[in-house]
C-alpha cells in the first residue's frame, strides 16, 4: 500500500529558560504514561530555572526522559529531519528561543530540532512563556504562525475548576499533548453546559 508513513511514537521536547519548567516536566511525565518516547534537550537557562523554581537536579530531569541530548551536540539524531518523530514540544517557550526559531538563525540544538521540526512538516508547539507581549512578541507569533507553529500559551482552563496549580499546569501540557494525537488521561475535556444552566 502506498498510504502516508505512520510517525514513530516519538516526540522532542525543548525546556527552555521562561518560568515554568514545571511543563516541560510534566510533560516528560505524560509521555512515559502514554508510552511516547521522549527525546530531551534543555537549555543552559533552563538548568538555572529548574533549580529556582523546583527541588530537582539536572540528573533528575535527564531520569524522566528516555533520551537526553547535549545543547550543543549539533550531531544528535534530533537535529537531523532522517530522524522520524511525532514533532516536538517546546514547554515552556522563552521569548529568547521563540526569536531563534523565527529566524532560523538557530545556535543551540534545542533550535536546531524545533527548526528540523518546521522544515519537514511536523507538528511544533510552542508554551510561550510572556507578559505582556509587546508588538516585536506579536510579530514573532505571527511569523510562526504562519510557518506552521502552533503558538500555545499555559493557560489555565476554569471550566475544568482546578484545585490546585498542579491541576492547572496538567491541563495545560494535556491539551499541548493534544495537537499530537495524545489522550492524557489528566486532561478535563469540555462536555457542555450541564442541563440546568442550558434550561
Amino acid at each position: 500500500m502506498n498510504g502516508a508513513a505512520v510517525p514513530p511514537s516519538r516526540l522532542v521536547v525543548g525546556i527552555s529558560g521562561a518560568s515554568g519548567v514545571i511543563y516541560g516536566i510534566r510533560a516528560l511525565d505524560a509521555l512515559r504514561e502514554l508510552g511516547v518516547e521522549s527525546h530531551l534537550v534543555v537549555s543552559r537557562a533552563a538548568l538555572l530555572t529548574l533549580s529556582q523554581e523546583t527541588d530537582l537536579t539536572a540528573d533528575d530531569l535527564a531520569g524522566r526522559a528516555d533520551v537526553t541530548h547535549r545543547l550543543n551536540d549539533v550531531g544528535a539524531t534530533i537535529a537531523s529531519g532522517s530522524f522520524r518523530t511525532m514533532g516536538m514540544l517546546v514547554a515552556p517557550c522563552s521569548v529568547r528561543t521563540m526569536g531563534e526559531i523565527a529566524t532560523g538563525v538557530t545556535s543551540t540544538l534545542l533550535s536546531r530540532a524545533a527548526d528540523v521540526t518546521l522544515k519537514e512538516r511536523r507538528p511544533l508547539v510552542l508554551m510561550v512563556r510572556e507578559t505582556p507581549l509587546h508588538l516585536g512578541h506579536l510579530r514573532t507569533m505571527t511569523a510562526l504562525a504562519e510557518m506552521g507553529a502552533v503558538i500555545a500559551p499555559p493557560l489555565p482552563a476554569f471550566y475544568a475548576k482546578p484545585g490546585t496549580v498542579a491541576e492547572m499546569v496538567d491541563q495545560s501540557v494535556g491539551r499541548a499533548l493534544d495537537v499530537f494525537g495524545l489522550d492524557w488521561s489528566a486532561v478535563k475535556r469540555w462536555d457542555g453546559l450541564r442541563a440546568a444552566e442550558r434550561a
